[in-house]
C-alpha cells in the first residue's frame, strides 16, 4: 500500500476530508493522494498558491506576515494551513511553501521547506532542510513529508466534542 492511500484510509477511518495548500510542489501533494482511485471520499479540495498574492487572496496569509517573515516561513505555512482548514470542507490541512531550487540566498538556502498541519485543535509547523539535491528530488521529498506528517497527524485527531 502506497504512503497516499495510508493517509486516505486514516482519513476515511476518522471522517475527515482533507486539504492542501501548496507553493513549492505546485499540486503534486493533491496529485499523490487524487491519484489513488477512490480518493474523492476522502480529499475536499487543493489550493496552488505559488505566488504571494495567491497565498494572501486564496488563504488569507497575512501581508504582515510575508513581509517579516518571507514566503518560505513556518508562520506562512502555519497561516496557510489553517486558512486551507477555514476556506474548505476538510477536517485536516497540508501547507508547504520553500525554495525547491534551483537557486536559493545564504538566509533561504535551496532544500529548505516549510510544513505546516491544521486541525480544528491547532496548528503545527516544522522546517525540514533537503538540501541542494535537485529541484525534482525536493519536491518528491517534500510530497513524502507532508504525506507522512498527515499521516501522522490523523493518528493522532480526535473528533471534537459537543
Amino acid at each position: 500500500m502506497t504512503l497516499a492511500a495510508e493517509v486516505l484510509d486514516a482519513a476515511r477511518a476518522r471522517g475527515v476530508m482533507i486539504a492542501t495548500a501548496e507553493s513549492c510542489t505546485g499540486g503534486l501533494i493533491a496529485g499523490a493522494l487524487t491519484e489513488v482511485a477512490g480518493s474523492s471520499d476522502a480529499v475536499d479540495r487543493g489550493f496552488v498558491t505559488y505566488s504571494n498574492a495567491a497565498k494572501q487572496q486564496m488563504l488569507g496569509v497575512r501581508p504582515d506576515t510575508l513581509v517579516a517573515h518571507g514566503a518560505v516561513s513556518e508562520q506562512v505555512a502555519a497561516e496557510m494551513a489553517s486558512g486551507a482548514l477555514r476556506h474548505s470542507g476538510a477536517g485536516i490541512a497540508v501547507a508547504v511553501t520553500g525554495i525547491a531550487g534551483p537557486g536559493g540566498s545564504e538566509h533561504k538556502p535551496e532544500g529548505r521547506v516549510c510544513f505546516g498541519i491544521a486541525q480544528p485543535f491547532g496548528t503545527r509547523t516544522e522546517t525540514v532542510e533537503f538540501g541542494a539535491i535537485g529541484r525534482h528530488q525536493v519536491r518528491a521529498a517534500t510530497v513524502d513529508h507532508a504525506l507522512r506528517m498527515l499521516l501522522d497527524g490523523l493518528s493522532g485527531w480526535q473528533r471534537p466534542q459537543g
